[in-house]
């Protein structure tokens, strides 16, 4: 289009400091509110789950970690059934007598009994004495202390009875602190308790290396779980009291945690089920058996690979200032781009927090970020939503003034053209000029020109080029140079301008005041820079680049080939076969060092029966041309134009080798033409 007057407020106004107030404004609101919802959800109740799902998911991404300490025995079902043991009331000890001695015949390095013996055996005092001895044959027993509670705040443990007591090699608290969803994410500290963890003190028995550090008792850890429940190696209690069902190796230098699990609703001793990290996100089975979690937090303490979190205040300052940046850097950003960055922001999030987890056993809340880089996104929409509106409504009224209701409706949507600025992009241009317009124009006082020009403007723009979507740059004298894939994107580009180029040579057959205006156009695909050229105030939507300049003199090679419509190789690459076209062969137009193919663009594909004849005939004339067969490229000419008598490129091609066999050629003359003039 041509030059046009911005109408906007100059840089320093009163408009544009409204403006710039408004976006500071928008930026501090974004700010606050991204870390006030961060700091929200992690020191109040309502981010509970939050940051619950924060240390679940993690868990579920890593993927199972194959674990070979310890085997779980479990008193279930089966093994109820089997042995004859009632659901309700306590197993026979001599059963659990009998069990240690085949562990201890195993070798297995401790037996860990996630099971309360508080009360002496009434029926059968005889099998606490059994249990004891086998406790103290294998010298490695623990067992587990009950918590009860004993007033208000206050909680009572409540050993092993005396007898068992005594042949225990340590005693440790069952006790487990699950989250307010029943998930247990942390090792239990001693804190006021007598008596260390069960898994502590099964630790310490076997020498594990954080059980030698002075305080270390007291760090807070986080369980790390090694996989969906079952992830331990198990077997039931009947089978491995049984030697043809269980290999000695199964328990082989392993740690036994003996514990409940059953599916019935009641049991005589210990039966507890605690929901998993895996239990909301993944279709494993929900429950993970109390004694499993104590295997997995005895592992963690053998390992020493339990999981830390940063202090409160790292995880505070972290959540504001990721509030911060977000809450400043989404109000900057359109919605769709904005949409697309918050994305990749909370892959990057959860991919960080992975890595952390998997490298260093570190979690941290980063579904709170999630959630800012969601309120953030929402922020940006709606104020930038809201300033989007206010400006294409005014955009719409000032580029109303100057340009055509369509054009208005299609510029609207990019209210950034009122500001310079270009950039790089693959366009399609067309360059047109009308023949012998010098000659035509004589005579003719200024208003009859500027109206015969009207008439012809009109139409070729209006049903030519933005009937094809195309933007028409300027105009110049008789000429009008468009371009098509900007401002707004188009995939088929080049198509488009051939179908314009068409349909614009053939509205210029009609007369236009009883004149007949023969346009010439010219057209090429290819990089140039295009935008907003000028000052602050005043500003040129153009194209700039050789590019450019390559189409117009597509156009002046017209007059030199008889033809009407040029466009170059690179156009014609993109159209394939969507149009009628022929190649005319290389050339070196003026200005440019390289050779262009160039082809002219003959007609719609309905029409391509019609002139196959004569363009197969062309096309093998120019075969032998470019083959340096003149003889036969001068029989293929004259046979086109016995086939279409005006066919201007035959008649060029004609000439050139009346020109070339005059003089003397060397053995490999170049087939290209030069054209020396625009």
């Amino acid at each position: 289009m041509a030059e046009r007057d911005a109408k906007k407020p100059a840089r320093g106004s009163s408009g544009g400091k409204g403006q710039n107030s408004r976006r500071l404004q928008a930026v501090v609101f974004g700010a606050l509110l991204a870390s006030a919802v961060g700091f929200l959800l992690y020191e109040f109740n309502l981010g509970r789950r939050v940051k619950s799902a924060s240390y679940d998911l993690l868990h579920i991404f890593r993927g199972d970690i194959p674990t070979g300490e310890a085997v779980i025995v479990y008193m279930d079902d089966a093994s109820h059934g089997k042995l004859k043991q009632p659901f309700n009331a306590p197993w026979d000890r001599r059963l659990h007598a009998q069990l240690i001695d085949r562990l201890r015949e195993c070798g297995a390095r401790a037996v860990v009994f996630d099971v309360v013996f508080s009360d002496p055996d009434a029926r059968d005092p005889e099998a606490d004495q059994r249990l004891a001895e086998a406790m103290k044959r294998h010298g490695r027993v623990v067992l587990a202390a009950d918590n009860v509670p004993a007033g208000e705040g206050v909680m009572k443990v409540v050993p092993p009875c005396e007898t068992l007591l005594n042949s225990a090699a340590g005693v440790g608290s069952a006790e487990r602190l699950p989250d307010a969803d029943l998930v247990v994410r942390r090792h239990t500290l001693r804190g006021e308790s007598p008596i260390s963890t069960l898994a502590w003190t099964t630790a310490e028995l076997l020498e594990a290396g954080v059980t030698k550090q002075p305080g270390a008792e007291e760090i807070p850890r986080w369980m790390h779980y090694y996989g969906h429940p079952g992830i331990i190696p198990s077997i039931s209690y009947y089978q491995a009291l049984d030697p043809a069902a269980v290999a000695s190796r199964t328990f082989s230098n392993k740690v036994v945690f003996v514990g409940a699990r059953l599916l019935t609703k009641f049991a005589g001793d210990r039966k507890d089920e605690f929901p998993n990290p895996y239990s909301s996100f993944s279709p494993s089975p929900r429950f993970m058996a109390g004694v499993e979690i104590q295997a997995t937090e005895f592992i963690n303490l053998t390992r020493a690979d339990w999981l830390h979190r940063p202090s409160k205040n790292t995880e505070r300052t972290l959540l504001i200032l990721c509030g911060i940046i977000l809450g400043v850097g989404m109000i900057f950003l359109r919605p769709i781009p904005a949409a697309i960055i918050a994305v990749l922001l909370i892959l990057i999030a959860g991919s960080v927090a992975q890595m952390y987890f998997e490298r260093s056993l570190t979690i941290f809340p980063w579904l709170i970020v999630a959630i800012q880089v969601v309120v953030a996104l929402a922020w940006s929409v709606l104020f930038n939503s809201v300033q989007l509106y206010v400006q294409k409504r005014l955009f719409e009224y000032t580029i109303g003034l100057y340009l055509s209701p369509k054009l208005v409706a299609k510029f609207a949507s990019s209210p950034a053209m009122l500001k310079p600025g270009a950039e790089k992009q693959t366009l399609t241009f067309l360059f047109s000029d009308i023949a012998d317009f010098t000659s035509i124009s004589e005579g003719m006082d200024g208003q009859e020109l500027a109206g015969m020009m009207n008439d012809y403007f009109q139409p070729a723009v209006a049903n030519c080029i933005h009937a094809t979507e195309g933007t028409v740059v300027k105009y110049i004298g008789d000429a009008i140079f468009a371009l098509w894939n900007a401002p707004e994107s188009q995939s088929d580009h080049a198509a488009r301008a051939c179908k314009a180029a068409l349909l614009f040579r053939d509205q210029s057959k009609l007369p236009v005041r009883g004149r007949t205006l023969r346009t010439r156009i010219g057209l090429h695909t290819g990089p140039a820079y295009v935008g907003n050229f000028g000052s602050e105030d005043r500003v040129d939507y153009t194209a700039i680049g050789e590019n450019v300049n390559l189409a117009s003199r597509l156009e002046g090679l017209n007059k030199h080939l008889g033809t009407d419509c040029l466009i170059s190789g690179a156009t014609q690459a993109e159209i394939g076969g969507k149009f009628v076209t022929r190649k005319l062969g290389q050339f070196q137009l003026k200005g440019f060092v390289g050779l262009v193919e160039v082809h002219e663009l003959v007609a719609f594909p309905e029409q391509a029966e019609a002139t196959r004849t004569w363009r197969e005939s062309f096309a093998e004339a120019l075969n032998n041309f470019e083959q340096r067969n003149l003889v036969f490229a001068e029989i293929g000419f004259r046979r086109v134009l016995e086939m279409k008598p005006e066919d201007g490129p035959a008649k060029f091609y004609l000439a050139r080798i009346q020109e070339l066999s005059e003089q003397q050629l060397p053995e490999a003359w170049a087939t290209h033409t030069i054209v020396k003039e625009k």
